[in-house]
């Protein structure tokens, strides 16, 4: 392989390692195992400057896993919309959580 083909390799590799949160967003999870009943949290007193984003259930690639909650910076203007799952049919899809403009 020559010096130019080795580079652009290179900066490829780098590209991907750098922005795995790119990559990682296009995946869907799809199943036909519903999630469990979310489970009741003990939401801590309000932090200035934060919202509370509510434990979910995961899936692991074999099973539910819960999430805990936790707290995110605020963006301003934005309202954080929690993960969840939506039923299609007998699948379960999930829905990351995201920002959303409010």
């Amino acid at each position: 392989m020559n010096g130019r083909k080795i580079c652009v390799a290179g900066i490829l590799a780098i590209a991907l390692a750098a922005t795995p949160a790119l990559v990682q967003s296009a995946v869907s999870v799809e199943i036909t195992v519903a999630p469990p009943v979310p489970r009741v949290e003990v939401v801590p007193p309000p932090r200035p400057g934060y919202v509370w984003g509510p434990g979910y259930w995961r899936w692991d690639g074999h099973r539910h896993v819960w999430a805990e909650g936790r707290w995110m910076r605020a963006r301003h203007g934005n309202v954080w919309v929690p993960e969840h799952w939506n039923q299609r049919g007998n699948h379960w899809v999930f829905v990351p959580g995201h920002w959303a403009h409010g």
